[in-house]
């Protein structure tokens, strides 16, 4: 056995491709600029929306597996989605509904949440960077006067930089409205005040390169550095046309809105978090009672996602900006005690859209109640690569955690169905 061959064997196909001698590999390439990551916490039943089966029975004393409502015609010939989804269904041709991701994680939201944005699960020994953090480690921001990668959420160690350090973190916020906290100068604070806590915070950058107080210098200068109207300007709703915001819909609608002017300030990777203030109670965690009011969640998201499509393609922005709607996993077909839904993670749906891809509606099938991937299996690592791919970031290229060399990607291959 030659070495390229033992190291294929051995899982290690990309080190043999370098080897003397080797045929190159044909890489697909990606010409997005831009991301918005839509992020579903609680977890989106597939069956419910984007793969959607034959309707079931969640109401009588023997339940009936199944989808809980009918499906719907899209603008792809035979790719159906949940009837509360009309607009998007409208706009398929733009997207492909990953319906054959999967992974093991099903009973705990906060690892498979962690799974989900930094592709690897919890290890003792490393905090993996977050999917936006390597973008933003790889990318940096279009225009260097905006943040590289912004949240319109929570802060969470899941969506942070882990070894990357925090040069590669996030700029949060969660109110619209005011956009980031401590980037504008607080009522009272005088000029020459500012200027004394700044030389007050000036020592702080002699300190060893790497060191925990060397990185927190340098977030210190970055919001100077970002603080100020030309940065938070980009905030203010108000600039948009009423028939344009109304188009969105609600709160969640307007952090959509607030992600395309974002991507249009420069920020290369937004995520979006979707009902930060639990509308219909549990989210998308529909046991039990739950799912009473999923088809709420279901028809908001369908009007901001529908929104932002047609806005950003009437922008000429639809090819430069990769669209993601994920969730940590999905349900099953089989209704609990209350008629609701547990956790699935053997099959579940991701969406794409816009980015430059060659879509086709959905990708993947799944057998007759959403349980099992029958055709084109997506593991987490895939889905990433496919998104990093998409925005142009060498998959094959490793990260450094010190003097560690570690894969962009645990092993994921992007599909290349979605690249022309």
């Amino acid at each position: 056995m030659d070495r390229r061959t033992f190291l294929t064997a051995l899982g290690l196909a990309p080190f043999a491709a370098q080897l003397p001698g080797a045929t190159p590999l044909h890489l697909p390439k990606g010409k997005a600029e831009h991301c918005i990551f839509i992020w579903l916490g609680g977890g989106m039943g597939q069956i419910d929306t984007f793969d959607p089966k034959a309707v079931g029975d969640n109401q009588s004393a023997k339940k009936k597996a199944g989808s809980l409502y009918p499906s719907i015609e899209t603008s792809v010939a035979g790719v159906r989605v949940c009837e509360h989804l009309p607009r998007t269904a409208k706009l398929m041709e733009h997207m492909t509904a990953v319906r054959s991701v999967q992974h093991k994680v099903i009973d705990e939201h906060a690892f498979a949440t962690n799974l989900v944005h930094t592709g690897r699960m919890v290890s003792g020994n490393a905090l993996y960077p977050s999917l936006g953090s390597i973008v933003a480690h790889r990318r940096g921001a279009v225009d260097p006067k905006v943040p590289a990668y912004m949240l319109i959420g929570f802060p969470n160690v899941s969506r942070g930089p882990g070894f990357l350090g925090v040069k590669d973190g996030y700029v949060y916020l969660v109110d619209t409205q005011t956009g980031p906290a401590g980037f504008t100068r607080p009522e009272g604070l005088t000029s020459d005040r500012e200027s004394a806590r700044r030389a007050l915070l000036a020592g702080t950058g002699e300190a060893s390169a790497g060191s925990a107080m060397a990185e927190y210098a340098d977030a210190q200068r970055e919001a100077f550095r970002l603080a100020g109207p030309a940065f938070m300007g980009h905030f203010d709703l108000a600039k948009e046309p009423a028939d344009l915001r109304a188009s969105y819909g609600g709160e969640f609608g307007q952090r959509c809105l607030l992600a395309r002017r974002l991507i249009e300030g420069g920020v290369r990777f937004i995520e979006v978090s979707h009902n930060l203030n639990f509308i219909n109670g549990t989210g998308w965690d529909v046991h039990n009672d739950g799912i009473t009011h999923q088809h709420t969640l279901i028809r908001e998201l369908d009007h901001a996602l529908a929104a932002l499509t047609t806005d950003l393609k009437s922008k000429g922005l639809l090819d430069k900006t990769l669209i993601v709607v994920a969730t940590e996993f999905g349900r099953p077909a089989e209704f609990d005690g209350r008629g609701g839904r547990g956790h699935q993670g053997s099959a579940f749906s991701m969406v794409l859209a816009g980015g430059g891809l060659r879509h086709r509606g959905a990708y993947g099938v799944t057998d007759d109640l959403s349980k099992k991937v029958l055709q084109d299996p997506v593991s987490v690592p895939d889905f990433h690569a496919t998104i990093l791919t998409a925005l142009g970031v060498d998959t094959h290229a490793d990260l450094k955690d010190g003097a560690r060399p570690v894969p962009v990607t645990d092993g994921g291959k992007p599909i290349a169905a979605l690249f022309a």
